[in-house]
């Protein structure tokens, strides 16, 4: 199982807005075939296992990490094909995230005969893990949130305002690119585009089926045209404002190929609405949002309760008193209601650490819809 999982997680970017499913097919203890599912070759990944082992599969196992669909999308049921091929046994690494068909599937393979069921143990959480970002998508149309940031031992990601600060060393900045590779869109603020001039581009080298869409929180579209983010963009930067889309700065980011996105302000200060933001983005098909950004937006965001996870990548450093905070927002706001992280896990990446960690689950009940 831990096998079709790791299948399931070649379908990074290739998948959404499908789900990730890796599969593999068990015949008198060897394997005849597997398969994961890429969104723009149709097959699902029981379909390309089931093509590869043939005439094999008769009597087999399968070993899927997603309860196989019973429903008719772009593709046929991959139960049909199941039965058809003469699987005898399937093995789900979870339910379908969807609440208006999960179990559904695996009912389907039990009347016609096959012993089906999720096989559950340690892998059932790698298995959630691996869609809980199509698990958030699917149920409440809104993307995953995870905050991703750099920080040092005492919880400081800059020396002062303004100022970048290169904080942790090569192989975290490697696995920030892996992470970003996870994601279909990077979220920043104005501050860290003002202060830093980043690309926010996805350099891990590997495949994506759609460009990693770069937004940036800018009420006030103070947005340079000479940044690299406008000289670099070619349609995958977006720009939110509660400025006029008709302003001369609006026109002129738009001929310069960047997208400007008009939102109701969230406060009085005028700041752009995050939950305009994110209905917006998971419009689009937006599974996954990464956000990278400074102290400001990181206090919005968890205030506002739309983050979903945590990825903190420590330095072993200490910056001392006058450094900026991880988060700009009030204690007695904040330590109250921010929950605790849960399914915790602390990784090496010499000298740093990352500590990752969920603020929610989501496998909750929500409204859902279906995807195929």
């Amino acid at each position: 199982m831990n096998g079709a999982i790791d299948l399931a997680r070649e379908g990074m970017a290739l998948a959404h807005p499908n789900p990730r499913v890796g599969a593999i097919i068990v015949r008198d203890g060897v394997k005849v075939g597997e398969g994961f599912h890429v969104y723009d070759k149709l097959d699902h990944a029981e379909i390309v296992a089931l093509k590869q082992a043939g005439d094999k599969a008769r009597g087999a196992t399968m070993y899927v990490s997603l309860e196989p669909c019973c429903t008719t999308g772009r593709t046929g049921p991959c139960t049909k094909a199941i039965i058809a091929a003469g699987i005898s046994r399937v093995y789900a690494g979870m339910e379908d995230p969807n609440p208006a068909v999960a179990g559904r599937g695996l009912k389907e393979l039990e009347r016609a005969g096959i012993q089906a069921r999720v096989l559950g143990g340690p892998s059932y959480e790698y298995a959630r893990n691996t869609n809980a970002d199509f698990a958030k998508w699917i149920r409440t149309e809104l993307p995953f949130v995870t905050l991703k940031s750099a920080l040092t031992l005492d919880g400081q990601i800059s020396a002062r305002p303004g100022k970048p600060t290169q904080i942790t060393g090569k192989s975290s900045l490697a696995a920030v690119q892996r992470l970003r590779h996870s994601a279909d869109a990077i979220a920043t603020g104005i501050g860290t585009v003002l202060a830093d001039d980043p690309l926010l581009t996805d350099r891990s080298g590997e495949p994506r089926r759609r460009r990693l869409l770069r937004v940036v929180l800018d009420s006030r579209l103070r947005l340079p045209l000479k940044s690299r983010l406008v000289k670099s963009s070619g349609g995958d930067v977006l720009v939110f404002t509660t400025q006029a889309l008709e302003s001369a700065k609006a026109r002129a980011l738009r001929k310069a190929g960047v997208e400007v996105f008009r939102t109701r302000p969230r406060n009085r200060r005028g700041h752009v609405c995050l939950d305009t933001v994110l209905a917006e983005l998971g419009r689009r098909e937006i599974l996954h949002v990464l956000l990278e950004a400074g102290a400001q937006l990181n206090g919005a965001a968890l205030e506002a309760d739309v983050v979903d996870k945590l990825v903190l990548f420590y330095a072993p450093k200490i910056m001392g008193t006058g450094g900026v905070p991880f988060a700009q927002i009030s204690v007695k706001r904040a330590f109250p209601r921010i929950p605790a992280l849960r399914d915790l896990t602390v990784e090496h990446y010499a000298p740093d650490f990352v500590v990752e960690g969920y603020l929610h689950d989501v496998y909750g009940n929500h409204r859902s819809r279906r995807k195929n």
